[in-house]
C-alpha cells in the first residue's frame, strides 16, 4: 500500500546532500557536499540514502623526483573502517570549500602545502527546453589541477564505484566489468543488476596526449582496500591489465580508472571523467509493463553506456553555456537577493531528484493515439509527490509546482495533461477502505480529476488513484486545478515551442474541463453559485477540516469558473461562455457576502472563521500568474489580505523568520486546531511571496520567503531535500514536490520587470528640461 504515513523530524543540523547528478527521468545518484556519493534513486520512485565508501574520488600527487607527497580521498565524511580502510582521508576540511548551483556544483581543494590547488565542476544534463540532451543518465566531473609550486608535478585523479546501490547489494544477480576505449574516451563498464533490472556503469576519461588512463577491472568493496590504493600510491596508476573483462560473479565488485596528468610550474591541467549508469528498461513491483526511458529514443535499448559517454564529454561545454545563458538573466540581476538566486534554481533539483520517470510510449498506445497527441514526441512523465510520499503526480500538489515545468520544461507539463485528460474519463470499480472514516469507496469515479498517477511501488499510470486516506471524487480543489492549469498553459507558454500551446490544446481539453466543473457544482449544495466543503479534511490540506464554503476551494473555484468563460470564448462556445459567466457572477456576490470580513477572507463558514488561512487568495494568485488582474477579486480586498496575512502568518509567526504558518487566528495565535493549520508549508509560502510581487508588495515578498530560505540552508541544513512542513520545532516529509512553487516568484518578478519597463519609474515630470 501506498506510504503516506506521516513522520516528524527535529530540527537538527543534518546537512548532507548537494547538487544530484543526472537528467530528468533517468534516476539519479546524490552526492554529499563533503565528496560522498549518496542517496541513490535507481530504482524507479524509490529512494535509498545509503553511502557506498567505495564511490570515490582520490587523488595521488608525486614530485618531480616521483615521489608520492600526497594521497588522500577526496572526500571529508566520516567513514566507516569497518571496510575499505587502507583508504585514508588526509584531506583538511577547512581548506575544502563546495558551492552547488543546480545542476552544476564546484568543490574547490586547497592542497596548497603539495603545490597543487583543484577545482572539481560537476554537471549534469538538465538544460531548460532541450528535451533529448536533458534525458540522459550521467554527470560529467571537469578537475582544474593547478601547480602553484616551482617545479613539476605529477597528479592521479582516480575514480571507483561498486556495483548495485547500497552495501547489501544482492548477490542473486549477477556483474561483470570490461575495459572500453570508445572514440576518444577510455574507461570501464561494470553490468549489474538494480532491482534485477539490468544496469551498465560507465566510468570514462577523456583520451588527451598528455595523459595516461589506466583502469582497474576489480576490487573487492568490502576488504581493507589496500590492493588499489597501494598500486596508485606507488605508480600513480592502476596496474596494467591481464585481461579486458572479468567474469560474471554474485557478489560485491568495485572497479576504478585513474588519470595521471603531468602538470608543468604554473601550468593548469584538465582532466575530463562521465558517469553513466545506462539503466535503459524499467518496470513497477506491481506492474506487467515495461518502459523504456525517454533517452533511448535517440541512443537505443541495447549498449547505449558508451554512446552516452562519448555524446556527453563532447557536448558538455555546450550544456555549460545552455546553463550559463539560462541563469545568467538571475544571477546578474542586482535588484534581487543572493539568497533568492540560489533559492531558485537550487530547488529545481527535485525535477530529476523527485523519483523521476520519463517515459516513451509503448507500441500499443502510440498507435491509439493521435499524431498531434504531444505524448507521442514527449512521452510520459512522473514525479512522486515527495522522497516518502511515493504518489507519482500527485496533482493537487503538482497545481503548485508545476510552473517549474511550465516555465522551463513547458511540454513535460502538457504530457502531464494529456494524461490527467484521459485519467478524467477512466472508471474503476474496485473499491477500497479510506484510512480517515473506514467507509469504502470507489477508487476512481468517471468525470473526475483524480489525485495521482498511482504508487511507484505497484503499477503506476496503470492504476491510478491510488491514496488511501479520503475519497478525492469529493475533494474541492482537484477539478478547479485542472482547468486553471489549462488556462496558464495556454496563456504563460503559447511563446515556447513554436506555439504548442495553441488552440488545438485548448480544444483538446475543453471536454475535460466542461465535465470536472459540471461535477463541482454538484458540490454547491445552497444553488447560490459557490461550492461548499463536506465538514471533511476535502482537499490539499487533508489533515484541516473546511465546513460549507471556504476562502481557498471557493476562491478555486471562482477563478475556475473564470477561467472557463476565457476558454469557452476563446474557442467561440458563446452558450457555454454564457453560462459559466452567470455563474460566476453569482459566485462572486456570495464568496464576497459568506467570507469576506473587511480585513481578510474568512477561512470557513464554521466557528474558525477567524484563522488567517495564508493560502485564502490560492485562486486569485494563480490568475495573476496567467496574466489577468482583478477581474474575480476586488484588488482592496486583495491588498488588505495580503497584508492582513503578513502581519500575522509572517511577522507574528517567530518574528518573520520561518515562512508564513498556514493558519493564525487573527492577532491572536497560531491557529492550532489541525497539524496542518500550525505549519509552514514550504511551497504555499513561496506561492504567497509570488502573489505579494504581482501586487507590488515585494519587501514583504523579501521577508516572507527570505527567513524561510535561511532556516532550511543554515540553520538546519536540508537544501536539496526541502521538506513539505516546518512545525515549530519539527519538519515533516523531506525531498517534496510543492517547493518547486518557487519558479512562480520569478515569473511575478519577470511579469514585474515587464511590466515596469513600460511605465517611467520615476515621475515624468522629471524627464522635461526645466526652464533656467
Amino acid at each position: 500500500m501506498v506510504n503516506v504515513v506521516i513522520v516528524t523530524e527535529t530540527f537538527s543540523q543534518r546537512a548532507l546532500v548537494g547538487v544530484p547528478l543526472g537528467g530528468i527521468g533517468v534516476g539519479t545518484i546524490g552526492r554529499g557536499f563533503r565528496g560522498e556519493f549518496c542517496r541513490y534513486q535507481l530504482k524507479p520512485g524509490n529512494c535509498d540514502y545509503s553511502t557506498l565508501q567505495a564511490n570515490e574520488f582520490i587523488i595521488t600527487i608525486k614530485d618531480a623526483a616521483n615521489m608520492t607527497i600526497f594521497q588522500s580521498t577526496l572526500s571529508t565524511y566520516k567513514r566507516s573502517n569497518k571496510i575499505l580502510s587502507s583508504w585514508k582521508q588526509r584531506l583538511d576540511a577547512s581548506k575544502c570549500k563546495y558551492t552547488g548551483l543546480y545542476p552544476r556544483a564546484w568543490t574547490e581543494y586547497d592542497l596548497s602545502d603539495y603545490g597543487i590547488k583543484l577545482i572539481c565542476r560537476q554537471v549534469s544534463p538538465v538544460i531548460p527546453h532541450n528535451y533529448k540532451d536533458s534525458s540522459l543518465p550521467c554527470a560529467v566531473f571537469i578537475w582544474n589541477i593547478e601547480n602553484i609550486s616551482n617545479e613539476e608535478r605529477k597528479v592521479t585523479i582516480a575514480f571507483t564505484f561498486k556495483n548495485g546501490m547500497s552495501d547489501l547489494t544482492s548477490k542473486s544477480t549477477p556483474c561483470s566489468t570490461q575495459s572500453f576505449s570508445y572514440l576518444d574516451s577510455s574507461g570501464v563498464t561494470l553490468r549489474n543488476y538494480i532491482e534485477k533490472m539490468p544496469c551498465t556503469y560507465a566510468l570514462a576519461a577523456k583520451l588527451k596526449d598528455n595523459m595516461n588512463v589506466s583502469k582497474c577491472l576489480y576490487f573487492n568493496p568490502t576488504s581493507d582496500g589496500a590492493e588499489p590504493w597501494n598500486q596508485l600510491y606507488d605508480d600513480g596508476n592502476f596496474s596494467d591489465l591481464t585481461k579486458t573483462e572479468t567474469d560474471e560473479v554474485y557478489d560485491e565488485v568495485g572497479c576504478g580508472i585513474a588519470v595521471q596528468v603531468k602538470v608543468a610550474p604554473g601550468a593548469v591541467e584538465e582532466p575530463e571523467m562521465c558517469l553513466v549508469w545506462d539503466m535503459p528498461i524499467v518496470s513497477f513491483p506491481e506492474g506487467v509493463t515495461k518502459y523504456n526511458k525517454f533517452y533511448t529514443k535517440y541512443f537505443g535499448v541495447e549498449k547505449a553506456a558508451l554512446k552516452i559517454v562519448n555524446h556527453a564529454l563532447r557536448n558538455y561545454k555546450d550544456w555549460e553555456l545552455a546553463i550559463y545563458k539560462w541563469q545568467e538573466p538571475v544571477l546578474n540581476d542586482a535588484e534581487l537577493p543572493d539568497w533568492y538566486k540560489a533559492a531558485l534554481f537550487n530547488e529545481t533539483y527535485f525535477i530529476s531528484d523527485g523519483g523521476t520517470v520519463w517515459f516513451t510510449l509503448g507500441e500499443e498506445e502510440s498507435e491509439r493515439l493521435p499524431v498531434t497527441d504531444p505524448r507521442q514526441k514527449y512521452g510520459r512523465f512522473g514525479y512522486l509527490e515527495g522522497h516518502e510520499y511515493r504518489m507519482y503526480n500527485t496533482y493537487d500538489v503538482h497545481f503548485y509546482a508545476s510552473f517549474a515545468l511550465a516555465m522551463n520544461w513547458p511540454n513535460l507539463q502538457k504530457s502531464m495533461q494529456y494524461d490527467f485528460k484521459d485519467y478524467v474519463f477512466l472508471e474503476d470499480h474496485h473499491r477500497q477502505r479510506m484510512w480517515y472514516d473506514g467507509k469504502f469507496a470507489q477508487r476512481k469515479i468517471k468525470n473526475s480529476v483524480p489525485h495521482d498517477s498511482g504508487d511507484s511501488n505497484g503499477d503506476p499510470f496503470v492504476l491510478i488513484n491510488v491514496y488511501p486516506v479520503h475519497d478525492v471524487s469529493e475533494w474541492k480543489d482537484l477539478n478547479s486545478k485542472f482547468v486553471l492549469q489549462v488556462l496558464r498553459d495556454y496563456k504563460l507558454t503559447m511563446k515556447f515551442e513554436d506555439g504548442s500551446f495553441g488552440k488545438q490544446y485548448l480544444e483538446d481539453m475543453y471536454k475535460a474541463c466542461h465535465v470536472v466543473m459540471q461535477k463541482s457544482m454538484t458540490f454547491d449544495t445552497d444553488h447560490d453559485g459557490l461550492i461548499e466543503n463536506s465538514g471533511f479534511p476535502d482537499q490539499t490540506y487533508d489533515a484541516w477540516i473546511m465546513t460549507g464554503s471556504s476562502a481557498y476551494c471557493g476562491g478555486l473555484w471562482l477563478a475556475a469558473l473564470y477561467a472557463m468563460v476565457v476558454i469557452a470564448r476563446e474557442l467561440n462556445k458563446n452558450e457555454d461562455e454564457n453560462m459559466y459567466a452567470g455563474i460566476l457572477e453569482k459566485a462572486k456576490t456570495a464568496f464576497e457576502d459568506k467570507l469576506w470580513n473587511g480585513k481578510f477572507y474568512n477561512f470557513d463558514c464554521s466557528k474558525l472563521a477567524s484563522s488567517v488561512m495564508a493560502d485564502q487568495l490560492c485562486g486569485h494568485w494563480y490568475l495573476r500568474c496567467s496574466g489577468f488582474e482583478y477581474e474575480v477579486f476586488p484588488k482592496s480586498n486583495v491588498e488588505s489580505a495580503l497584508n492582513t496575512i503578513f502581519e500575522n502568518n509572517v511577522m507574528r509567526y517567530k518574528n518573520g523568520t520561518s515562512g508564513a504558518v498556514n493558519g493564525y487566528i487573527f492577532e491572536k495565535e497560531i491557529d492550532t486546531t489541525a497539524l496542518q493549520s500550525e505549519e509552514v508549508w514550504t511551497g504555499v509560502t513561496y506561492s504567497l511571496a509570488s502573489c505579494m510581487i504581482y501586487e507590488n508588495l515585494n519587501s514583504k515578498a523579501w521577508k516572507t520567503i527570505g527567513g524561510m530560505v535561511n532556516l532550511l540552508t543554515n540553520r538546519i541544513g536540508l537544501a536539496f531535500e526541502t521538506p513539505e512542513a516546518l512545525g515549530f520545532k519539527h519538519y515533516r516529509s523531506v525531498g517534496y514536490m510543492r517547493p518547486l512553487s518557487i519558479w512562480a516568484v520569478q515569473l511575478a518578478w519577470e511579469s514585474q520587470r515587464k511590466n515596469s519597463a513600460l511605465k517611467p519609474t520615476f515621475p515624468i515630470e522629471d524627464m522635461v528640461e526645466k526652464p533656467a
